[in-house]
């Protein structure tokens, strides 16, 4: 009996570290609409090789959103990583920044190149959304919008006829008429 459990126990613990690698890698994929936070922002600061002055006064800095915001923008030039960022992404990393520096005395890598910056700076909100949310939401999807996915790529005037000749049929079946003038009119309309 007890050799049973200890086979089963291998077996399960097997196939989860194969399993859960190539999930969480194929999760991360189908999650790249979420922007990037600012610990990732800082993190591509950080391994582009700015200046060490200016990384670390990055890292050690204490102003508000706005300060940074304009600490950002006015030393972009020094710093080539900034540049490529947005005006989106330089507001995320300002607030990132204003609320997790400056880093404790203790924290602050010693040798700025050789440092695994992921683990370095605290999470940001994608990280904890990704890290505590995914995976917990049951997206439910009905019936009625399954059956819709039929109708992707379907040609336009194909589902136009389609609906006006439901429109007719149902109109007719309950017995509804529209007095439509002379019949002569209609000559020649198909």
């Amino acid at each position: 009996m007890r050799f049973n459990f200890l086979a089963a126990a291998v077996v399960a613990a097997t196939f989860s570290a194969c399993f859960v690698q190539p999930l969480a890698a194929q999760t991360a994929e189908q999650l790249t609409f979420i922007p990037a936070g600012g610990r990732t922002l800082l993190t591509n600061i950080a391994t582009s090789k700015p200046p060490a002055d200016e990384l670390k006064a990055l890292l050690t800095g204490k102003r508000s959103r706005d300060e940074w915001s304009s600490y950002l923008t006015a030393h972009s030039q020094a710093v080539p990583a900034l540049q490529s960022q947005s005006d989106k992404q330089r507001l995320t990393l300002a607030d990132y920044l204003s609320f997790h520096m400056p880093l404790p005395a203790n924290q602050v890598p010693g040798n700025l190149t050789r440092t695994d910056w992921t683990r370095t700076l605290p999470k940001d909100g994608r990280d904890l959304a990704l890290d505590n949310c995914q995976g917990c939401h049951i997206i439910t999807v009905t019936n009625d919008v399954i059956a819709k996915l039929a109708l992707v790529d379907k040609d336009l005037d194909a589902y136009s006829l389609e609906t006006v000749d439901m429109f007719y049929r149902d109109a007719t079946g309950a017995g509804f008429s529209i007095d439509i003038g002379e019949p002569a009119l209609l000559q020649g309309v198909a």
